[in-house]
């Protein structure tokens, strides 16, 4: 049976998941796949320190230790910034190295081109894992498109924000303090600032609109408010008048080609498909010519739910090469 070697990039809370998940599923991936998938290398800063018992001996700081081992086809990257991650995969790419990425800052801004570049090369990227972290929302979208045109997508994009806005509606919470149990719970990062500030939200859109606008609108010309300005009492009032605050990332695309869009805190009635969406959970609506509207719902990040989807993008990518459709 052939094996195929495969580099973790980052070996944090997602990189972990992976490691997991493919040992995990070893045995079922090798009997739908047909072939051995081996963690050959883990990039990481400080080698000295083993993560996850047992992977001391896997562990290196250099991406060329990583690309030099023989029969490597496959690099998962969970690094949080857009550098060193993106010099990191073009130079897999041109390796000849499928890439699958959770980096919604760097696929934001360089995954047109990472797409590109793959494309010469001769091998896919993976990136499902980059927006709404459990909800298939680019796989879905991709095949839609197939067939359908999209005109607008709003969504919940950040759980961290949702859960915000979920916790001072449910439990006439401030935003400081819903945003302390959020910490707590481990939600939100000491430093919150690119979630209640709507930046990741804004990243996540971005890499929606190249997928299914095939363009990106200006970045400066895109609004990013956050939530942080919301106080109870705003809260309060919505509820006294049947709405609910969301935080809402939506594109859209003008008849005359032109693309808005903007992040901002939203209120919606209970016909809106984003109504329902509470806690942690994101979602995506899509406006479409042929099917309407469809809405998905999922959990919107998690070492499982971001590595499961970055494992079954694998299982795709070599189903691809070997000429048939995977499910894991």
């Amino acid at each position: 049976m052939a094996t195929i070697k495969a580099a973790i990039l980052g070996f944090g809370t997602v990189g972990q998941g992976i490691y997991h998940i493919l040992n995990e599923k070893r045995e079922e991936l090798r009997d739908k796949l047909g072939l051995e998938l081996e963690v050959a290398k883990i990039l990481v800063r400080d080698t000295t320190k083993e993560r996850v018992p047992g992977t001391a001996h896997l562990l290196t700081d250099s991406i060329d230790d990583c690309l030099s081992v023989k029969g490597i086809q496959v690099v998962f990257e969970a690094i949080v910034n857009e550098e060193p991650a993106y010099g990191y995969l073009k130079k897999a790419v041109e390796n000849k190295c499928h890439v699958i990425t959770a980096n919604k800052v760097m696929f934001a801004k360089w995954g047109l081109e990472l797409q590109e570049l793959a494309r010469q090369n001769g091998v896919f990227v993976g990136y499902e894992a980059t927006t709404a972290g459990g909800v298939p929302v680019i796989k879905t979208m991709k095949n839609i498109l197939l067939v359908n045109n999209v005109s607008r997508i709003q969504g919940v994009l950040n759980g961290t924000t949702n859960y915000i806005l979920t916790k001072m509606r449910a439990e006439g919470w401030s935003f400081e303090e819903a945003l302390k149990e959020a910490q707590l719970l481990g939600y939100a990062e000491a430093d919150p600032y690119n979630d209640v500030s709507g930046q990741d939200a804004f990243k996540k859109l971005m890499i929606l609109s190249s997928l299914a606008f095939g363009d990106q609108p200006n970045w400066a010309d895109v609004e990013v408010v956050g939530i942080d300005s919301i106080s109870a009492e705003e809260v309060a009032q919505s509820i006294k008048n049947g709405l609910r605050y969301r935080h809402v990332a939506e594109v859209e695309k003008h008849q005359d080609g032109t693309l808005y869009a903007k992040v901002a805190p939203m209120l919606v009635d209970k016909e809106h498909p984003l109504y329902p969406i509470d806690d942690v959970f994101n979602a995506v609506t899509m406006e479409t010519n042929y099917i309407g509207t469809l809405t998905l719902v999922g959990p919107g990040a998690g070492m499982y739910p971001t590595a499961s989807v970055m494992v079954e993008d694998y299982a795709e990518i070599i189903g691809k090469r070997a000429g048939f459709v995977v499910t894991i």
